[in-house]
C-alpha cells in the first residue's frame, strides 16, 4: 500500500490531508487593463463579477488602483482576471508560461508545504489580508513544469468598483 500511495503522490511523511475547496485559473493583463477586461467579459460572455480584491498600491491619488484579483462567474465556471505589475517575480517576466492556478483552500501554509515535499518550489511568502490576491491568505509555488500556483483562503466578497 505504502508503495502504491507513493506512486499518487503521497508518501508516509506526506504533511496532513489538505483539502481544496476550488480551482481558479487567474487570467494576467497588462497593467492597467484588468478593469477593462473584467467589462469585455462581463459584455461578451455575460460574466458576473463575484468579488474584488484591489492593489492598496497606486501611483497616483487620482488613478485607478488596480486590481489584485477579480473573481468572475462564466457559465458556472470562475476565473480570476488580475493586472500584472511590473514585478519581476510574475510568471510572464520571470520565463514562465502566463498561466496561474489558484486553489482555494482553508490551510495555505499546509497546502504550500504538502506541495513543496513533491518537488515545487516556493515563489514568496505566505501574505495576508490586503496584501493577498484574494483578500484572505495566500502562498505560491512553481511546480517542476513552470506553473505558478497560488493557495487561497477564502477572503471577504467584496465588489464595490464599477468596472
Amino acid at each position: 500500500m505504502a508503495q502504491q500511495d507513493a506512486q499518487n503522490g503521497v508518501s508516509e511523511n506526506a504533511t496532513a490531508a489538505v483539502s481544496f475547496l476550488a480551482v481558479k485559473p487567474q487570467l494576467l493583463v497588462e497593467a492597467p487593463k484588468a478593469n477593462d477586461a473584467v467589462s469585455f467579459y462581463k459584455s461578451a460572455f455575460g460574466a458576473e463579477e463575484v468579488a474584488r480584491a484591489l492593489n492598496p498600491k497606486r501611483k497616483a491619488d487620482h488613478e485607478l488602483p488596480l486590481i489584485l484579483s477579480a473573481e468572475l462567474k462564466i457559465a458556472g465556471s470562475t476565473i480570476l482576471v488580475a493586472d500584472l505589475v511590473d514585478d519581476s517575480a510574475s510568471p510572464v517576466k520571470a520565463g514562465g508560461n502566463g498561466v496561474v492556478l489558484c486553489l482555494e483552500t482553508e490551510d495555505v501554509q499546509g497546502a504550500v508545504a504538502k506541495a513543496v515535499s513533491a518537488g515545487a518550489v516556493v515563489e514568496d511568502e505566505v501574505a495576508e489580508g490586503e496584501g493577498a490576491c484574494c483578500g484572505g491568505r495566500v502562498g505560491k509555488v512553481k511546480d517542476p513544469y513552470g506553473f505558478v500556483w497560488l493557495f487561497c483562503s477564502p477572503g471577504k466578497k467584496s465588489v464595490d468598483v464599477e468596472a
